[in-house]
């Protein structure tokens, strides 16, 4: 207990160092960005003044040193403080909470289909390998994996929701409005994203399955007589099921950025259509917020993937 403890207090202090990097790298490369942020926000105002460039640079704390920033900025974000947009006038932590669910509904929608998907399609080529089914499931992930989502999603809405006018082409309804027109106008944004996981994952433990099939100890599962559906599912599938949570993980920045273009062409007022705003708009503080948000739900995202995998994997474990 005493070595599973120090391991995750390790695992935590890892992450916690990797969200400060982060956090440094986004709130230097956005101060690095070319013209004067002050200027900008000025420049769209009803008062473009000197002075009011001035009172805006105080406000903003442009007139102090870079670290002295750096570390007041960090402090209010500790607090859950991202400031305030220049723009709306409303708090960045809101306008993240406000647009957040949509984005997540889906991220976790076109993840669980990607594998509801490919898992059974993975375990009978698996099964049946190099035999006709095998060999039409490998040649239709590599044409999969060649159309990038925004394309199948422009695809998808000429064909359902412009020909056949049966779901929606833009929009989004919240599900507390109805679990059917929920479910409608997120289909075509679901099936997108899922269109080029699901290629990656069944390569991926179709793969691994065949390596595992072929291991002494199914070997031997096999002599002694169990059955093709426990060998299938017990022996191969659960060893192998650890490298694909790893590949999931891996794919976890591929999906956040799928997720935000996506939003963009279908219309869903999530985090993509909210930093795509910030940045029309130049709301510095807004797109800083926003930036920080996903690059440090990406790294948490991977910590918790490291952290299944010790818990599916015993080889892992410390």
């Amino acid at each position: 207990m005493t070595r599973k403890l120090r391991s995750f207090a390790v695992k935590i202090a890892q992450l916690g160092s990797v969200l400060l990097g982060v956090s440094f790298l986004v709130y230097l490369l956005l101060g690095l960005l070319p013209g004067d942020t002050a200027s900008v926000l000025v420049a769209g105002s009803d008062d473009p003044s000197p002075e009011a460039e001035a009172r805006v640079r105080s406000q903003l704390g442009l007139d102090e040193p870079f670290f002295e920033r750096y570390a007041t900025w960090l402090g209010h974000a500790l607090q859950g403080d991202l400031g305030i947009s220049y723009r709306s006038k409303e708090a960045v932590a809101e306008a993240i909470g406000g647009r957040l669910p949509v984005t997540v509904e889906l991220l976790v929608l076109a993840l669980a289909l990607s594998v509801a998907v490919a898992v059974p399609l993975a375990v009978y080529a698996a099964h049946h390998r190099d035999r006709l089914l095998d060999r039409v499931v490998t040649v239709l992930t590599f044409g999969m994996q060649s159309v990038p989502n925004f394309m199948v999603c422009l695809v998808m809405i000429f064909l359902f929701a412009v020909t056949l006018g049966v779901l929606p082409a833009v929009g989004f309804t919240p599900l507390s409005d109805g679990v059917w027109e929920n479910a409608q106008s997120v289909t075509i944004p679901t099936i997108a994203l899922s269109f080029t996981l699901v290629p990656v994952y069944i390569r991926v433990l179709r793969n691994e399955m065949i390596r595992v099939l072929q291991e002494d100890h199914v070997l031997v599962a096999r002599a002694e007589g169990l059955r093709s559906r426990t060998i299938l599912f017990r022996y191969a599938l659960r060893p192998a099921l650890p490298t694909l949570v790893t590949v999931i993980g891996i794919n976890i920045g591929t999906l956040i950025g799928g997720t935000l273009v996506i939003e963009l062409i279908t219309g869903l007022p999530g985090m993509g259509s909210l930093l795509f705003t910030a940045i029309n708009n130049r709301d510095y503080i807004l797109v800083q917020g926003v930036v920080l948000f996903i690059a440090a739900a990406y790294v948490v995202a991977n910590f918790a993937v490291d952290f299944v995998q010790t818990v599916i994997d015993p080889r892992t474990r410390a």
